[in-house]
Order: C-alpha cells, then structure tokens, then sequence
C-alpha cells in the first residue's frame, strides 16, 4: 500500500462491502473476536505474529503456510515470523532474486495485494515462480501491511501460500486485509529497539544457515568435482527428497559428512 490514504479508501470499500453481504454476525466475525483477544493477551510482538500466521492458516482456508515479511530502513528485507521452515524458505528465494510477491507487495511502489492462482503459469517471477512449484507450492497471495511512519513508509507484507493451484483468490484478498490490519497495529505499537531485535534475530540465524551451507557446498565440490551452483542444487534436492529444511541438510553433510544420503549427479 503506497500511503496511508489509500489503505484507508481500500478498507472502507471491504468494510462496506462485507456489510451488505453479511447483514449479521457470523463465524469470521467471531474469529476476529477471539483473534483480537488472543493478540491482547501476547507477551510480545513475536507472538503477535506468530498468532496472526496461525489465524491466516484458519480464517484463509486453502492457506498451508504463512509468513511476514518486513521491509528494513536500508531496503532490505527479512522475515520474522513464518508457519514453518518452508515458508522461510519461500521468503528467502524471493529475497534472494529480488522478485516475488512478498517482496512486491512490501515495497511502496508495488501493489497492495498481490495475487497469483497457479505458480505453475506465472510470467511475472520467472525465478522464484519455479523455485517455490519445486517446494510444493501452486498459489500464494501477499498484502500491504499498514503504511507506518514516517507517513506513508511501507512496512511490509502478510504473505500465505497453498499447496493447492488456484487455492487462493480474491475472496481470500479480504480477509487477509483484516488480518494485515491486526498485525500492522502491533507492529506500530512497537518500539524501535523491539523491531532492530526482531531484525538482528533473523540476521543472526541467516548468517548461520549461510555459513553451514556454504561447508556443505565445498564438501560436495570437492567430493563431485561440481560447481558451485551445482552442488547447491544437489543440497536443495536431497532437501526435498528428505523434506527436512535445507540448512539441517547442510550441517548434517558439514558435521558428518559422508552420513548423508545425497543424490546422485
């Protein structure tokens, strides 16, 4: 979302929208009920997060997995919160190419939502579209957090993806505003110490995965004779093929190294 302006018209138009579809109380409205509780009542901003990510998986129903992701002062970006390694992983391809809808929906100049019903059929992300199919992911939907401070500074995005192709459409577009809203809330409520720690936390942990990945790749290089980019390959797909996260892959290879069973070339 560009401006705080245009959040507004946006969430006025589903309010209203809403309103005259559903006349009276029902069992989304009571989910948000419950969710405002449970938020009121986090010991943290973590948790906050970490309780919208599980909300997104019940309230958007084809949602298998769900992450944020928060814009930096310098640019970047990082993901503070996610429903499993997966959805990290997802996040972290998209910072990596630089493309995605997270990424795109984060920035002040993308859309305020974006939406794609099947990966398997995306020209948009010609990199991180193959890479997140090769997860076991077909859709993915990303909204706008908020705009903070200073007015109009783009915060970040609610990010949820589906195994399913074509899980996800604009009906779930709504829901996920709201549940942006909740988080975005917390989020401005937080002061700047609690977010610069929520930054260096997954910086600390990113710099870990990246090292321990990179021990791996030179055990495989040097064992295969490969590339680098070949021996990442040969780590991503013992990854898939054992469904346990990349970085455990690695530093299993980097601790034991001949105790892992790799693919072959």
């Amino acid at each position: 979302m560009t401006d705080e302006h245009d959040w507004q018209l946006d969430r006025r138009a589903f309010t209203s929208d809403a309103n005259r579809a559903q006349p009276g109380p029902g069992l989304l409205a009571e989910q948000f009920g419950q969710l405002t509780a449970t938020l009121l009542a986090a010991p943290s901003v973590e948790d906050v997060l970490q309780r919208v990510l599980d909300a997104a998986t019940v309230m958007v129903p084809a949602a298998d997995l769900a992450s944020f992701t928060l814009l930096d002062d310098d640019g970047g970006f990082h993901t503070p919160a996610a429903t499993g390694d997966i959805a990290t992983d997802l996040d972290l391809l998209q910072y990596r190419f630089r493309e995605g809808p997270c990424v795109e929906a984060a920035v002040p100049s993308g859309p305020a939502v974006a939406l794609c019903p099947d990966l398997a059929d995306e020209p948009r992300w010609p990199h991180w579209a193959p890479a997140a199919v090769d997860l076991g992911v077909r859709s993915v939907l990303a909204t706008a957090l908020i705009p903070g401070s200073p007015a109009g500074r783009s915060i970040g995005a609610l990010n949820v993806f589906s195994r399913s192709a074509n899980g996800l459409d604009q009906a779930d577009r709504d829901v996920l505003l709201l549940l942006a809203t909740h988080a975005s809330l917390a989020l401005a409520t937080t002061d700047a110490v609690t977010r610069a720690e929520l930054q260096a936390a997954h910086l600390l942990k990113a710099i870990e995965s990246r090292d321990v990945i990179g021990q791996a790749k030179g055990i495989i290089m040097a064992r295969r004779g490969v590339s680098a980019e070949e021996a990442f390959d040969v780590l991503r797909r013992t990854s898939q093929d054992l469904n346990v996260k990349l970085a455990e892959v690695a530093s299993a290879l980097a601790t034991r190294h001949t105790e892992v069973d790799l693919p072959a070339h």
